[in-house]
């Protein structure tokens, strides 16, 4: 960040005081600009033994396979989110939907959440940010083209849960892939 949103004057980093955290200041109106979290919202959508996945239209992770997820908007709930990303990515309806996941991905200040969820029906088709969706069984999940690791645990969870029969609210914090040596 360089200028404030609030005056356009130059903004410098440094701790505030009374915080504990670097943050940008404006020297000009003293506004602090605190950078949070982004929340990632989404579903694990079930018809029957399936669920349904979608294949990425956009980066990251171009024509990779995801859940239907995507960042949450301002003044909507999580629950909202997720229903509203399952319809853009996916053109589905959702009901019953259940937090199932809440996964920490701190190195890149996201929150992954997701919801267990039953499509109404069949009725579903690629939206602007998916190239295909599609019904998966669990034995033909593509688990090496998932997009992103917290589809693949929280599918994993899913799977591992079905066969219990019980969907306990999963939390754990994905780390940072590990560098490759030099």
């Amino acid at each position: 960040m360089n200028f404030c949103s609030q005056c356009g004057k130059p903004v410098t980093q440094r701790i505030p005081e009374g915080d504990a955290r670097l943050r940008f200041v404006c020297d000009h109106c003293h506004t602090i600009h605190y950078q949070n979290p982004n929340i990632v919202a989404g579903t694990v959508p079930v018809w029957g033994d399936q669920v349904l996945l979608c294949r990425r239209a956009i980066e990251p992770r171009l024509g990779y396979w995801t859940l239907p997820a995507g960042f949450m908007e301002n003044g909507e709930t999580v629950e909202q989110a997720a229903m509203r990303e399952t319809m853009e990515e996916a053109c589905a309806h959702v009901r019953n939907l259940s937090l199932y996941t809440l996964i920490d991905v701190p190195h890149i200040s996201q929150v992954h959440v997701f919801y267990r969820a039953e499509l109404i029906d069949l009725n579903f088709a690629a939206g602007p940010e998916s190239l295909e969706v599609r019904l998966f069984d669990e034995a033909d999940i593509p688990w090496s083209e998932l997009a992103f690791r917290t589809v693949g645990r929280t599918l994993e969870y899913f799977f591992a849960d079905r066969r219990l029969r019980s969907f306990p609210v999963r939390n754990e914090a994905v780390p940072p892939l590990s560098q490759p040596a030099q």
